[in-house]
Parts: structure tokens; C-alpha cells; sequence
């Protein structure tokens, strides 16, 4: 018998659950209508119970016993939107053995346990739908395993983390200094109190593991992924790539090759004409590149209540599309295969570098040798003018292997005429 009515459990209620739980009460006819069955929230878990909740109406819809949702027989999808890691895996796992679909927003936990979880959920018949775990309010995850399933990624390319993205637009807009960015990157709700994920890199590279996994069909470690993040990025190197016509992003990058996958999170020059050297503020894009359909960039706010509510209650619907039908989709993740990573070592990019040297005769010709030695081969060089006999010189380097580059920055760190080396940043063409 198909269902007219699809019963969920939210287990928490904080930014992302107060986004799904109001686009659920105030679009109900909508959804209904589109769905042709009604979405009713039969129980929500909160940790705490005390604190006042004005967006709930029915206040007895309130628990603070996990068990209530994940044992309850009449839910029929548990959407986790608490956060963490171990409680959530647990919660999930706990959800799928008892025959319930599971909708998260739960990046980190997608990306460390997700092919654990979708183990249990084939064996049990059931599905995770995990959309918005990465980008927020952009659609993604669907794309990659149904619209762009027949094309062969070959590389995905993406501003996936909107803190970063707000810090280097104040950075780049309003000649702000990092600290003073992530000030007030923080007083306005776009950065944590504690922003060592965003700023370190580590957000992105979760987002870009989840992607990567479905763009490429393999099963990705985090150790995979090489991971920087943009504390060290000044505003002296923003205005520098301004003048050499590029932007400086944090990007995820992830291209399959012939001899493997290469993954990289890192701070990025990226030339102004490039789509997403205009994505500002707290805004995210994804841009990817596929066998059949080409060039593709997706758009939207990355992350926020409602953005991620929508793309949250998106899965709440595809789920109970699989219950009323009484069908279960396919779970592609289980045919990935580990595919090779490319060492860092053996990746090839064209690098920015910022260093100071003694401003005397012959140190242009030292620079030139301890390259081509390495050989590397420069691109452009900029040197400004010289303070108390110390030149600053931003260097630009032709596509070499990492190797090769970092042997010659070895070799630049031994030359006495190097007072520092401040700067080494990608170039992405």
C-alpha cells in the first residue's frame, strides 16, 4: 500500500534544522502537491529541552532521547542535522538497521564514514541522501550521480567554503589585512569563533572528498588530499596577483589523469576572466569539466539556514518519492574502486613566488641559475623598489613538476643574497 502520508525524525534542530523545519511548515502545500503525499515532522530531538524554541508551535513534537525518533516505528526517514561525528555515525547506522531512509548535512561525517554507511544502507534496502554536504544551497551531489552520470569527469574545480571566500573578497575589495577580514568575517556569523576548519582548509577538503568520490567513481582518503589554507596569504600578495591580472582564491581542485587522481586543496591565482574569480563573499561555485557536456559552473550560496535547509529538504523529498513508489534507488557509491594518487611530487603548476633579496649586482643572475638548475623555467618577474639595499621580487613560474620547483626553492633558501622567501602560492590557468 503507498504511503499518502511520509513521517520524519530530525535529530537536531540548530541553524540547519531550524532551516529545513521552517521550509517544511511554511511550503507543506507546495511540497504536498508536488510530491502527491504529505511530509509530516513526527518528532524532533534537541539536546536541550530548556531552551526556548519559538519556531516550533507543538512543543510536545520536542525530545531529548535520540530513541524516540530512531526507534519509533512510524518514521519512516531520519534527517541528522546535529553535526559531530561518532553520535552521528552511530545515530545514522542506528537509523538504516531499523529500515529508515537517512537524509545529512553532515559533510565531515560523509566524507571519514560515508562508504561504511552506505555499506549498512544497501545491505538494508535503504539509501543516504547527502546533498547538502557539500556547497549548501547548490545543487551537486544529484548532478554528479544522475544529469552529468553519462560524462566522464575529468576535472572539478571549486570555492567551496564561503568563510574563506568572504575573508578574500574583504581582502581583495577593501584592502583589509587577514586578521581584520576574519574579524569581521566572525562579528557577522560567516566564520566560527573557532575557524581553524575554514581557514586551514580543512572544510573544503571534506567537500572536496565528496565530490571527488562521485565525480572520479573511486573511494577517497582524506589522506589523499593535499590540504592548505590561507592564513598565510597577505594583503601585499593579493594586490601583487592583481597586477599580474589574477585573483586569489581557496580552491579545491580534483582532475582525473591518466596515471591517477591528483586532489589538491590550496590558496590559488586564478585569472580574473576565469567565472569563478568573481564569486565573492560568502558565495560559492562549482565548476566542472566533463567528457560530453563540457564546461559547466553551478552557483548559489554555500551554506546558512535556509540554502541548506532547501538543499536538505530536496533529499526529504527524494526520499519519500523512493518510499510512496516503494522503490529504492541504487547505491552507486558501491561500485567505486580506489583509483592512484598522484603525488604531490610528480603534480605539475605554475607557482607565484614573493621573496626578499639583498638589492646588489648578480642576484638576478643567481635566481636564473638556482631555477634553471632545478629547471624550472620563470615566467614573469616583478622587482619593487629597494628599501635599506633589499629588493621585493614576485616571481611567476612556466607549469613545472612540484619536485623540480621545490628543489629550486631549496636551493633558494642556501643563497646568502635571499633574505626571505615570504610567499609560494599555485597558479591555475
Amino acid at each position: 500500500m503507498k504511503k499518502e502520508t511520509i513521517k520524519i525524525g530530525l535529530l537536531g534542530l540548530g541553524t540547519v534544522g531550524s532551516g529545513v523545519y521552517q521550509i517544511l511548515t511554511q511550503n507543506s502545500k507546495d511540497i504536498e502537491r508536488k510530491l502527491g503525499a504529505k511530509i509530516e515532522i513526527k518528532r524532533i530531538a534537541v539536546r536541550n529541552l530548556a531552551k526556548p524554541r519559538a519556531l516550533v508551535t507543538d512543543q510536545k513534537l520536542l525530545t531529548d532521547n535520540l530513541d524516540h525518533v530512531l526507534l519509533d516505528p512510524e518514521i519512516d526517514i531520519v534527517v541528522e542535522t546535529m553535526g559531530g561525528l561518532e553520535e552521528a555515525r552511530w545515530a545514522i547506522a542506528s537509523a538504516l538497521e531499523r529500515g529508515k531512509f537517512v537524509v545529512t548535512a553532515n559533510k565531515d561525517l560523509m566524507a571519514q564514514y560515508g562508504i561504511e554507511l552506505l555499506k549498512i544502507a544497501k545491505e538494508q534496502e535503504r539509501n543516504i541522501y547527502y546533498e547538502a554536504s557539500v556547497g549548501g544551497g547548490i545543487p551537486i551531489i544529484r548532478p554528479l550521480k544522475n544529469c552529468l552520470a553519462a560524462n566522464r569527469i575529468v576535472k572539478i574545480m571549486g570555492i567551496i567554503n564561503g568563510t574563506t571566500n568572504y575573508i578574500l573578497t574583504k581582502m581583495s575589495c577593501e584592502n583589509m589585512e587577514f586578521e581584520a577580514a576574519l574579524a569581521e568575517a566572525q562579528a557577522k556569523g560567516f566564520a566560527e569563533a573557532n575557524p581553524a576548519s575554514d581557514i586551514e582548509g580543512w572544510d573544503a577538503a571534506y567537500k572536496l572528498n565528496i565530490m571527488a568520490s562521485l565525480a572520479f567513481s573511486s573511494r577517497i582518503k582524506m589522506d589523499d588530499i593535499h590540504v592548505e589554507g590561507i592564513t598565510e596569504v597577505k594583503l601585499r600578495d593579493i594586490r601583487y596577483a592583481q597586477e599580474l591580472g589574477y585573483a586569489i582564491k581557496l580552491l579545491a581542485i580534483g582532475e582525473e589523469k591518466q596515471n591517477g587522481l591528483s586532489l589538491r586543496v590550496h590558496p590559488t591565482l586564478i585569472p580574473q576572466s576565469h567565472p569563478l574569480a568573481a564569486v565573492k563573499n560568502e558565495f560559492n561555485a562549482v565548476f566542472l569539466e566533463g567528457d560530453a557536456v563540457g564546461e559547466v559552473m553551478l552557483y548559489g550560496r554555500g551554506a546558512g539556514a535556509l540554502p541548506t535547509g532547501s538543499a536538505v529538504c530536496g533529499d526529504i523529498m527524494e526520499a519519500a518519492r523512493a518510499i510512496k513508489k516503494e522503490v529504492q534507488n541504487g547505491i552507486l557509491e558501491a561500485t567505486f574502486t580506489e583509483k592512484p594518487i598522484i603525488s604531490l611530487a610528480a603534480q605539475s603548476s605554475r607557482f607565484y613566488v614573493r621573496l626578499k633579496a639583498k638589492d646588489e649586482p648578480g642576484v638576478f643572475a643567481q635566481l636564473a641559475a638556482a631555477f634553471g638548475n632545478a629547471d624550472v623555467s620563470l615566467d614573469r618577474i616583478i622587482q619593487k623598489r629597494s628599501v635599506e639595499k633589499t629588493a621585493e621580487i614576485v616571481l611567476v613560474t612556466h607549469d613545472v613538476k612540484e619536485g623540480n620547483f621545490m628543489q629550486a626553492i631549496s636551493s633558494l633558501r642556501a643563497m646568502e643574497a635571499i633574505r626571505s622567501i615570504n610567499s609560494i602560492l599555485r597558479v591555475v590557468e
